[in-house]
C-alpha cells in the first residue's frame, strides 16, 4: 500500500476535492430534508451530515448545524473501537447513548456507514437526526427534571443496523416498541441511512476517478492544509487569556444558578478553551456531555475565522479542550442529559463573551438562542400518541459593525422555526400569535434583536402534558461595549378563568383544552453606546414595532414629532445631552 506522503500534492486537485467533499455533505443533507417524516428534522432543520476518514477524522459537514460538528468524531471513535476489523461494505451503525457512544443526548441518533472502495476502507458517511421522541418517562425526551439517564428513553450502544445491507430487523423492532412515534422514527432513522448511501456512492465515485490511493491522501492533505491555515490566521493575533462566565437559572430542581466560565488562552498559534470553574453536575436533565462542550467550542471558534475555511477536523487539532469530570459540562454516569440543549447555548454564549474579550472588534453581543423547548404531548380520541416538539430560537445580539439579525437563530445552531401550518396541520393546537416582542432588544449603537413570542392553545383533546424548559428569568443576554442587556424571557399560562399566571423557566404539567401558553423569548444585547445610534434607525424602529416611543427617548434619547411621524432634532439633541450629564453625576457619586 502506497503511504500518503508518497502521493505528490497538486493543489488543483485537493481544491477540487475539497469543494467535492463539501457538496457530497450538502448532498446528504438534501437527502435527508426530502425524505424524513418529522418537522424537527425536515422544517427546523435538527440534523447534520458529514464524512469521516478511515481513522475518525472529520472530513466535511454540510451546511446544517454547526454546533454537531465537533460530536462526530468521539461518536465514530467508539464505532470504530467497536467494529474494528469487522466491517463490511453494506453495514449501517447507529448509537445515541452519551456514556457509550459518544452522543450528546438520546433523542439524537447517529448513523454511519463505511465506505469501501475495491475492498479498501475510505471512511465513512455520516447523518445524525433529531428524533421527536425516544421513549422515557415524558414524551419528546427533553425533560428537565430527570434525575438519570435510564429515564431518559432508550439508549443505543455502537450497533449495527444495517449488516452487509440487511436490515437488522430485531433492532427496528426494538426502536419501534420503545418510542411512542415509531413510523416517524422509523422514518427518519432511514432518512439518514439513504443520505448516508447517497454519500457512500459519491465517494466511490471520487475512488473511481482518482483512485483510492489519491482520494486516500488528499483527505489527509486537507486535514493538513486546514490546520496550516488556522494556525496562520491565528499566529498573527496577540497573545492573551480572557475569562468570561454566564448562568444558568436553575437545573428545575434547585434555584441556585447554574455557572459557565470559560478561559481562552492564546499562544502563537495555539489556543486552549478551558471551562474549569464551572458548577458541579446537577440533578437536573441540563448536563452537557462533554462532546458536546468540545462541539460548541469548535463551533463558536469556527464562526469568528475567515469564512473560506474547511470545517474539518484539522481546524479542530489547533484546540485544546479541557473541564474537569463531574462538572455541568463534563457530566458522569449516569447523570441525565436530555436537556443538555440549555447548557450548550449558554456555553457558546461564555465562549463568544470571551471570544469578544480578545477580538473586540469581531464577536456580536449575546442573542437569545434556542433556550425554549417546548413539548406538548398526549393522545388524540383514538388513543394514538401525539407529540408536538419544537426549539425556539430567537434573535442574535447586536454586531460590532451592523444591526443584528432579529428572528433568526445564532451561528453556532443555524435551526428555523417549525412553519405554523405545518404544526397546526399535525397537531391538535392553535398558535394563535407568533411575532416579534418590543423593546426586548437591548439598547446600543447597534440593537440587539427584538424577542420573539410564541403562543399555543390546546384545541383537539381534553387535555395534554405541557412541558417546557426555558431559561433567562433571572439573568438578562449581555450586551457589550456600552451596549444593553437583551430583556428576560418569560412563561404565561391562561386558564378557562382568563387569569393569566407566570410559570416557571423549567415546567411540566397538565394542560387543558381552550388554555393558552405564551413563550416569551428574551431579546439580544446591544452592542456600544445607545446614544451613538443614528437617530433615524431609532424611529424606523418604532415605525417597525420593535422599539416603542417610550424606549426611544429613555434608552437612546431619541424624541419623536408630535403625531410620531418624525424626528424632533432639537429635542433629541437636548435628550442626549441629558441623559450623558446623568450618567457623569452617576458615575461621580459612585466614586465619592
Amino acid at each position: 500500500m502506497t503511504s500518503t506522503h508518497a502521493i505528490q500534492r497538486d493543489p488543483i486537485r485537493l481544491e477540487l476535492l475539497k469543494n467535492a467533499f463539501a457538496a457530497i455533505s450538502d448532498e446528504m443533507a438534501a437527502t435527508v430534508v426530502r425524505t424524513a417524516r418529522s418537522y424537527v428534522i425536515k422544517e427546523a432543520m435538527d440534523f447534520s451530515t458529514g464524512l469521516i476518514d478511515a481513522q475518525g477524522n472529520l472530513i466535511s459537514q454540510g451546511l446544517c448545524l454547526p454546533m454537531h460538528m465537533g460530536s462526530f468524531p468521539p461518536t465514530i471513535e467508539t464505532i470504530i473501537a467497536r467494529f474494528k476489523g469487522d466491517m463490511h461494505e453494506g453495514d449501517v451503525y447507529i448509537t445515541n447513548d452519551p456514556y457509550t457512544g459518544g452522543g450528546t443526548h438520546l433523542p439524537d441518533i447517529y448513523v454511519f456507514k463505511p465506505i469501501f472502495f475495491e475492498s479498501r476502507l475510505l471512511g465513512f458517511s455520516a447523518a445524525i437526526g433529531h428524533q421527536t421522541d425516544i421513549g422515557g418517562r415524558v414524551a419528546g425526551g427533553n425533560a428537565c427534571d430527570n434525575t438519570e439517564i435510564y429515564q431518559e428513553g432508550l439508549r443505543l450502544p455502537p450497533v449495527r443496523l444495517f449488516s452487509k445491507g440487511v436490515l437488522e430487523q430485531d433492532l427496528m423492532a426494538i426502536l419501534a416498541l420503545n418510542v411512542r412515534l415509531p413510523d416517524k422514527v422509523q422514518g427518519d432513522v432511514m432518512a439518514t441511512v439513504a443520505a448516508c448511501t447517497r454519500g457512500e456512492r459519491a465517494m466511490q465515485g471520487l475512488a473511481k476517478r482518482y483512485g483510492a490511493e489519491v482520494l486516500v491522501a488528499e483527505m489527509a492533505h486537507l486535514l493538513d492544509y486546514t490546520e496550516k491555515m488556522t494556525r496562520a490566521e491565528l499566529s498573527v493575533l496577540a497573545d492573551g487569556e480572557w475569562t468570561f462566565e454566564d448562568f444558568l437559572d436553575d437545573d428545575g430542581f434547585s434555584e441556585d444558578a447554574i455557572r459557565i466560565r470559560c478561559r481562552i488562552t492564546k499562544q502563537g498559534a495555539d489556543l486552549a478553551v478551558d471551562f474549569s470553574g464551572r458548577s458541579p453536575q446537577v440533578r437536573g436533565s441540563i448536563n452537557l456531555p462533554f462532546s458536546m462542550t468540545q462541539s460548541c467550542t469548535y463551533a463558536c471558534v469556527r464562526c469568528i475565522m475567515d469564512a473560506s475555511l474547511p470545517t474539518n477536523s484539522g481546524f479542530m487539532r489547533v484546540l485544546k479542550v479541557s473541564a474537569e469530570p463531574g462538572t455541568v459540562v463534563f457530566p458522569t454516569t449516569p447523570a441525565p442529559v436530555a436537556a443538555r440543549g440549555l447548557t450548550a447555548m449558554r456555553c457558546t454564549e461564555a465562549i463568544w463573551g470571551a471570544l469578544a474579550l480578545m477580538l473586540p472588534e469581531k464577536v456580536f453581543a449575546c442573542g437569545a438562542q434556542g433556550d425554549f423547548g417546548v413539548t406538548i404531548a398526549g393522545y388524540d380520541q383514538q388513543a394514538v400518541p401525539f407529540v408536538l416538539l419544537e426549539f425556539l430560537f430567537g434573535t442574535w445580539g447586536g454586531r460590532p459593525n451592523k444591526d443584528t439579525n432579529d428572528g433568526l437563530s445564532s451561528l453556532a445552531v443555524n435551526y428555523s422555526n417549525s412553519p405554523i401550518e405545518v404544526v397546526e396541520g399535525e397537531q391538535p393546537v392553535r398558535i394563535e400569535h407568533y411575532g416579534f416582542r418590543a423593546d426586548s432588544g437591548g439598547a446600543g449603537k447597534h440593537r440587539g434583536g427584538v424577542g420573539m413570542v410564541r403562543t399555543y392553545r390546546l384545541t383537539g383533546v381534553p387535555d395534554a402534558v405541557l412541558q417546557v424548559r426555558s431559561d433567562r428569568q433571572k439573568f438578562q443576554p449581555y450586551g457589550l461595549q456600552g451596549g444593553h442587556k437583551g430583556a428576560f424571557a418569560a412563561n404565561f399560562l391562561t386558564g378557562a378563568s382568563n387569569e393569566r399566571v407566570q410559570l416557571p423557566g423549567k415546567f411540566m404539567r397538565t394542560f387543558q383544552r381552550g388554555e393558552l401558553y405564551e413563550a416569551i423569548l428574551a431579546g439580544g444585547g446591544g452592542w456600544g453606546d445607545p446614544l451613538e445610534r443614528d437617530p433615524q434607525r431609532v424611529f424606523d424602529d418604532v415605525i417597525d414595532g420593535k422599539v416603542t416611543a417610550d424606549a426611544a427617548a429613555s434608552e437612546y434619547g431619541v424624541v419623536l414629532a408630535p403625531g410620531g411621524k418624525g424626528l424632533d432634532a432639537g429635542a433629541t439633541m437636548l435628550a442626549r445631552k441629558r441623559i450623558r450629564a446623568d450618567r457623569a453625576a452617576t458615575v461621580k457619586r459612585a466614586a465619592a
